[in-house]
């Protein structure tokens, strides 16, 4: 078999077989491939497309690239969840100790943040003390102790999708339904769960800008999740403006913790009741309707806040956090955002408002950056508010002073005042099973 024979097929628009599939993940792994004729496929997957089975066998044969992680020693129904992200996007922080609390175990592997914010993981190691990098033995022991853990991906899981990744983002092919599908996926059906729910957002502060978008990936996810024998079902949720007020690591905890205190924002809290139903549906716990309730009762008996505090202490974390919030790194300097005229906030432009959290120090313009987890962005009004001129819309946190100007800058770019009120578009743009 020869690498050029596939490049030509997949150019041609002809469809690949499993074996040729498999013989290029395996080539870019093993580096008998090189970068220039891997990069040439991409590109014509990019632009030919790949079908159904197609995606799926690329998908597999990813996952077949390293580690799979086996969770069978956890009794139960594990149910994995991912979030294509998004500004202030915090929601395994809250979903994971809703649905252990619910009797589901939740046996998690996050990712850092490259962008915006941090990650799942920069925003737990927020926590003082908190330690995300467990053995597997301590990994399910914790999980069966306690019903949930989360910690960071394995080194060799899906080496695969590393390569590929690395190759994409240089050689403009990142957005691809199947090869965006099939990165997912992979770490997904890798990471061990009998069922995955998939939070596919779309909007300004989103991976994908449209709507349609946002379906045509998650149809593409669900289908590869249930062609590889996982319950998978997804949300499509609006990311037009920023979920929940707080933009950063240690703010996003604070508000994480106030959610599973019943204080939290409404649209957060909605979204990931609307989660762990779907997770508790999965896992057998009743039907949509009745395991969201599941999931709201949770939050008013304190059960799934006590979840938290029970994994921040199994993994060494502080965990009189959970009641004192004050606990949390906090930063030297604050700053409010004063709107500049009166009348409707019409928009807040999410990816800007991630930016100028980024300038702040909440996120990584690099690998190599370092996170200030004490930085970020508080919002005091959001998009169909009313505001008056010289009225404080949000507040800047960080600890350097002189970062302020550059996020300033951003945010004015990003807010939009007018003197209609805007519609007010639902949370939740459509489930697909």
């Amino acid at each position: 078999m020869r690498m050029v024979d596939i490049i030509e097929k997949k150019r041609d628009g002809y469809k690949l077989t499993r074996e040729e599939i498999e013989f290029f993940v395996k080539g870019v792994v093993e580096g008998s491939i090189p970068d220039y004729q891997a990069s040439a496929l991409l590109m014509a997957i990019c632009l030919k497309d790949m079908d159904e089975e197609e995606t799926l066998n690329l998908t597999m044969a990813m996952v077949a690239s390293g580690d799979q992680i086996d969770l069978s020693e956890i009794p139960g129904i594990k149910v994995d969840k991912h979030s294509t992200g998004g500004v202030g996007d915090k929601t395994t922080l809250i979903l994971g100790p809703i649905v252990a609390a619910c009797g589901v175990p939740v046996a998690k592997m996050s990712g850092r943040g490259l962008g915006h914010t941090g990650g799942t993981i920069d925003k737990l190691e927020s926590i003082p003390g908190f330690n995300t990098e467990l053995t597997r033995d301590e990994f399910i022991k914790a999980v069966k102790a306690n019903g949930i853990a989360v910690v960071g991906q394995t080194g060799n899981l899906v080496p695969a999708d590393k390569k590929l990744y690395a190759l994409r983002d240089v050689t403009g092919t990142v957005r691809s339904i199947p090869l965006i599908a099939a990165s997912i996926m992979s770490k997904k059906l890798a990471a061990g769960a009998d069922a995955i729910v998939l939070d596919v957002k779309t909007g300004s502060g989103a991976f994908m800008k449209t709507v349609e978008e946002a379906k045509s990936l998650a149809r593409a996810m669900v289908k590869i999740g249930n062609g590889a024998g996982r319950r998978t079902v997804a949300v499509v949720t609006d990311m037009d403006k920023p979920l929940g007020n707080a933009i950063g690591n240690a703010l996003e905890v604070k508000e994480a913790i106030e959610v599973l205190s019943g204080k939290g924002p409404q649209d957060i809290t909605e979204i990931c009741t609307t989660l762990a139903g779907k997770m508790l549906d999965l896992a057998g716990k009743g039907d949509f309707k009745s395991c969201k309730a599941q999931a709201e009762e949770a939050i008013r008996n304190r059960s799934a806040l006590e979840k938290l505090k029970l994994m921040i202490r199994r993994q060494k974390g502080l965990e009189d956090v959970v009641n004192d919030t004050n606990l949390l790194p906090k930063a030297s300097y604050v700053k409010e955002y004063l709107a500049p005229e009166g009348g409707y906030i019409e928009s807040m432009v999410s990816d800007r408002l991630g930016v100028a959290s980024m300038l702040l120090g909440a996120g990584r313009a690099t690998k190599e950056s370092q996170i200030d987890p004490a930085a970020g962005i508080t919002l005091l009004k959001k998009p169909g508010d009313r505001i008056e001129k010289g009225e404080a819309m949000m507040v800047l946190h960080a600890n350097n002073p002189e970062l302020f100007e550059a996020a300033v800058k951003e945010i004015d770019k990003a807010v939009r005042i007018s003197s209609q009120k805007p519609a007010d578009l639902p949370l939740i743009l459509d489930i697909i099973e």
